[in-house]
């Protein structure tokens, strides 16, 4: 049951560049009633798996913007060990279920930039690089198999990503999600990005972000391995699958995808939390 549910989870966190752990924490902890702190230990591991399970494909097909994700993690790799620690606190005062609140009350504001663009395809044409991302040439260009022509971006704000980013890794080390919902809308609503360079950088982020945080949570000793490998097993294989679907949707329904799953989250982890 923990594989097949893992492997659900793989499929949406790959898809979507949310990471597995935005779907596995919620299901450990509410539907096999295991520990917040055992569940998020296991998630940080299946994050990691799903990173490695879809990174390389997007990379290979020139999706993934890897100087982008290497700037960002600056940030956001600072934050994952600040919440890693922050958790193991709110831990030992019994104060997990601020952690849930927390987690919903961030992903319900974060739809609301994103609905105000779901119909958008692509990021406007007269986006002006800061001058971080000149200085840095933080752009790219990728073949769209749906569009069936070139995409080319620039990035844009690039101060207000990394604000995002180091977020998105303190709720990373607090969650054991990867953070991949505030890395998506860092790059897609904050840098101008398309929905499919934001997903798939995304998705090579988490990785890192979580390798991060995993070492603070091994040696608490909150990584059972009986939970963790089966759960790793249905996020890889999920992860596969998500990636090979992605390349055959547009921007706006990856966007499409994204809110609604974002919202049922929040809701659920909100009333669990409260």
């Amino acid at each position: 049951m923990l594989a097949l549910s893992s492997l659900a989870a793989g499929f949406v966190g790959s898809l979507l560049g949310l990471g597995g752990g935005v779907i596995i924490v919620p299901v450990l902890t509410l539907a096999f009633g295991v520990p917040p702190i055992l569940a998020i230990g296991a998630s940080i591991v299946s994050v990691i798996a799903t990173s490695s399970g879809s990174a390389s494909t997007y990379v290979k097909d020139k999706v993934t913007n890897l100087r982008i994700g290497m700037f960002l993690e600056i940030a956001t790799t600072t934050g994952a060990i600040t919440g890693a620690i922050l958790t193991l606190s709110l831990e030992k005062a019994n104060l997990e279920n601020v952690i849930y609140v927390v987690f919903g009350i961030v992903l319900l504001f974060s739809v609301l930039p994103l609905v105000k663009q779901i119909g958008e395809e692509l990021p406007p044409k007269d986006v002006k690089p800061d001058e971080i991302s000149k200085r840095l040439e933080l752009n790219g260009e990728y073949y769209d198999r749906v569009l069936a022509t070139d995409v080319r971006y620039s990035a844009t704000r690039s101060p207000l990503a990394l604000g995002i980013m180091y977020v998105a890794g303190m709720i990373s080390g607090l969650l054991g999600i990867g953070s991949g919902v505030l890395k998506v809308i860092a790059m897609d609503v904050g840098m101008k990005l398309p929905m499919k360079v934001s997903s798939t950088t995304s998705n090579f982020m988490i990785g890192v972000t979580a390798a991060a945080s995993t070492g603070i949570f091994y040696l608490g000793g909150d990584i059972n391995p009986f939970i963790a490998a089966p759960v790793v097993i249905g996020v890889v294989l999920g992860s596969l699958l998500g990636t090979r679907a992605l390349m055959r949707l547009t921007n706006k329904s990856v966007r499409r995808l994204f809110i609604p799953v974002l919202v049922v989250l929040a809701i659920e982890m909100l009333i669990h939390g409260i």
